[in-house]
């Protein structure tokens, strides 16, 4: 295990500082930490969720050919599903690049300079967006690609610095505060992207402009707040362990920390876990509106809707979660929202169709546990990772999250395409919380978090 800093050892703490000193130091971290949530989030709740997907494929389909087709590199491709395989190719690019970046993160202490480089990178090829107007559809393709993997990047090294700056007590709440920041600003931004796209022509402006100025502004607003954790945060010094080499190649690198993980093998029970029940997660993030259209009936500005009331009271639900975590532990916390989970697929399954109302009844329940439970999900596994392994291993956590949620959709589009009813496979999403359930219910986490090496928090 690397050596450490007496300030990695203890989140901002120095060799003769008094403690109000240091603790003063650690919160304005913290709050400068929260901010990067701020800033990324608006490309996820606006950009990916909302307005990029449906606009890239008109854009695809003005570029078609007669048969409905374009021809990337010469490559035949349905306009219909160049948004898509444009987002399959940046999770590929992410999986590549997000275990060397980690690895380097962590064997140079340079976190924060590498942040502002993935930071920069994907809000310049998200304000970038505003120029894909007529039949520019590969442009659209490349900075998708480019802007997708720089936010998977940059948030393993943002989420690396969340055992360095809150002490294991803090942890929970921490973690829950930048989901609540994350969600608040994606509810802030996506009002504002509303109001411009639905009035677009009291503002003289084109259906097309509208869309092009709200995916620019999510970059340039997450340019702007990205400045402050990047004034806040700081770097540690480590020192390599000895016969420590250079990072390799992204494949080569992930088996090489899978391969460490498997001296803690209960953290890597943690991650079997999370990695099936945020599969679930993921996939009634995408899938619901798909739900919504065809099962349910419901028009695009209900869907809309739903995706904003979400945003909001995700907020609520990561700072409710948070609070239940220091009371109950962040593992309880989490199993509970699991039943939670399980409880609102079940509810989905009998919506009626045509009847909005249900449908945001189905998306209050989803924001109130979908924050809370990500939130608690971070702030537990730090608690697994070993000292000065903080980026390695949040590069695997974040392949979790981002690279390898595939078997959710899978299954779900097996069930449709088998049963013809989208009732059917929204129900069938129930097997991964369940299945998560049992697998978290089964892993010690105190004992876990001493064999990573970690102090234990009174609670967790």
């Amino acid at each position: 295990m690397s050596a450490q800093t007496s300030d990695e050892a203890e989140p901002g703490a120095e060799d003769g500082r008094p403690d109000e000193v240091a603790a003063a130091a650690r919160k304005r971290e913290q709050r400068g930490w929260y901010f990067y949530d701020f800033a990324v989030s608006v490309y996820s709740a606006s950009v990916l969720t909302v307005f990029l997907g449906p606009y890239l494929t008109s854009v695809a389909k003005a570029a078609a050919d007669a048969e409905g087709f374009v021809h990337p590199l010469g490559v035949p491709v349905r306009a219909g599903s160049f948004f898509a395989y444009s987002v399959s190719a940046s999770v590929i690019l992410a999986v590549l690049l997000m275990p060397l970046v980690g690895a380097i993160a962590d064997r140079s202490g340079r976190k924060k300079p590498m942040l502002a480089v993935a930071a920069y990178t994907g809000a310049a090829a998200t304000a970038g967006m505003y120029f894909l107007g007529g039949e520019r559809y590969l442009l659209g393709g490349l900075l998708l690609v480019v802007a997708n993997a720089a936010l998977s990047v940059s948030m393993v090294l943002y989420n690396a610095y969340l055992p360095q700056i809150s002490t294991p007590d803090e942890r929970d709440t921490v973690s829950s505060r930048g989901w609540a920041f994350g969600y608040t600003a994606g509810s802030l931004m996506l009002v504002v992207n509303l109001v411009l796209y639905t009035g677009h022509d009291s503002f003289g402006l084109s259906e097309s402009e509208a869309v092009r100025i709200c995916l620019a502004s999510a970059g340039l607003w997450w340019g702007a707040f990205a400045l402050i954790p990047l004034r806040r945060l700081r770097d540690r010094a480590v020192v390599r362990e000895a016969g420590a080499g250079p990072a390799v190649s992204g494949w080569k690198q992930l088996v090489a920390t899978l391969k460490d993980m498997r001296r803690y093998p209960l953290t890597l029970s943690f991650l079997l876990a999370y990695l099936i029940y945020n599969d679930g997660v993921q996939t009634v993030i995408s899938q619901a509106s798909i739900y919504g259209s065809e099962e349910l009936e419901l028009e695009q500005s209900t869907l809309i809707g739903a995706v904003l009331l979400v945003q909001v009271l995700a907020v609520a639900g990561a700072l409710g979660m948070g609070r239940l975590a220091r009371i109950y532990g962040a593992k309880r916390t989490i199993l509970g929202s699991l039943a939670a989970w399980a409880v609102t697929l079940a509810a989905g399954y009998f919506l009626p169709a045509r009847t909005p109302v249900w449908f945001f009844a189905l998306a209050a329940m989803i924001g109130l546990v979908l924050g809370g439970s990500q939130a608690l999900s971070r702030s537990l596994f730090s608690h697994l990772v070993p000292a000065g392994k903080e980026a390695e291993y949040f590069s695997a956590y974040e392949m979790s999250d981002r690279g390898l949620s595939w078997v959710g959709p899978l299954v779900f589009g097996l069930t449709y395409q088998v049963t013809g009813s989208y009732r059917d496979a929204i129900i069938s999403l129930v097997v991964f919380f369940a299945l998560g359930f049992v697998l978290l219910a089964r892993v010690p986490v105190r004992r876990a978090v001493e064999a990573a090496g970690n102090p234990v928090p009174e609670r967790i």
